[in-house]
């Protein structure tokens, strides 16, 4: 994977928005079937528009989607490299290769339910992305391994919402991932737009989102904020979903705010 090194701890520190090169194989030829999909990417574009464009909430389409896979992916490797044990794959008799492919189809997927509504979007993307992956499965996949690869892709979709619980690492991957996408640059059309709701206001407070090599945890996210608004993305919508990940004891959360002005009313927390 593409990284650089911290000079002050020597640990990794991953650029969550690059394009990183992942090990296996299988996982690069399902990317590539996925992002050369016209339907797919056609899925992620119109899935925006009752989000933003109708309810003027925050980006839910492609650039959102790239940034949910790209830092789910990060969290697996991180994880990984943490000895942390993924069992979604492996109580199915898959492959370990199997856990990252999981893992990026439920972060491709598992908004396209705003195709339908903002509301209860998660079951509607079951659906829908049920058959989406009946068209890219069989390419890669007999018909058991493909059956069982489904089903936990959808399982991991579903819990993305924090009503669900994830019964799986992998779901509890995408479910901790999909609230890292927070900074300002999410809210930039909404706001633009004359949003001024708490979702909003909070993100365009997030100025910039880290995952690092923890020394007590497997994952460390630093958070850089540039007023107390942010607060409401950490403690709310991230703690939310943090809670019941099945990963709250591998990742630590730290926000700070990095404001030279700032309101000493918030200068740090940690989750």
């Amino acid at each position: 994977m593409s990284d650089a090194t911290s000079p002050e701890t020597g640990h990794r520190v991953y650029d969550p928005d690059a394009e990183h090169a992942f090990p296996t194989e299988k996982l690069h030829e399902v990317l590539a079937f996925v992002d050369a999909d016209e339907e797919i990417q056609t899925y992620l574009e119109a899935q925006n528009v009752n989000a933003v464009d109708r309810m003027r909430y925050n980006d839910h389409g492609p650039k959102h989607i790239s940034i949910v896979r790209n830092r789910a992916l990060c969290l697996y490797d991180l994880l990984k490299a943490g000895g942390v044990e993924f069992n979604g794959a492996r109580e199915q008799g898959l492959e370990e290769a199997d856990e990252a492919v999981i893992i990026a189809l439920a972060a491709m997927l598992h908004d396209v339910g705003h195709v339908v509504h903002r509301n209860d979007h998660a079951y509607y993307s079951i659906p829908l992305a049920s058959d989406i992956l009946d068209r890219i499965l069989p390419e890669f996949y007999d018909v058991s391994e493909r059956v069982r690869v489904k089903g936990e892709t959808l399982h991991a979709i579903l819990c993305h919402h924090s009503h669900e619980l994830p019964l799986t690492k992998e779901a509890g991957v995408i479910r901790v991932a999909d609230a890292l996408d927070m900074e300002r640059g999410r809210s930039r059309i909404p706001y633009e737009q004359g949003g001024r709701g708490i979702n909003t206001l909070s993100s365009q407070a997030i100025d910039r989102v880290t995952l690092r090599e923890g020394e007590s945890r497997p994952v460390l996210v630093e958070i850089a904020m540039t007023s107390a608004a942010g607060v409401y993305q950490v403690d709310n919508l991230l703690k939310a979903k943090l809670r019941d990940s099945g990963l709250e004891d591998e990742i630590r959360i730290v926000a700070v705010n990095t404001n030279e002005n700032r309101d000493q009313l918030v200068e740090r927390i940690e989750l």
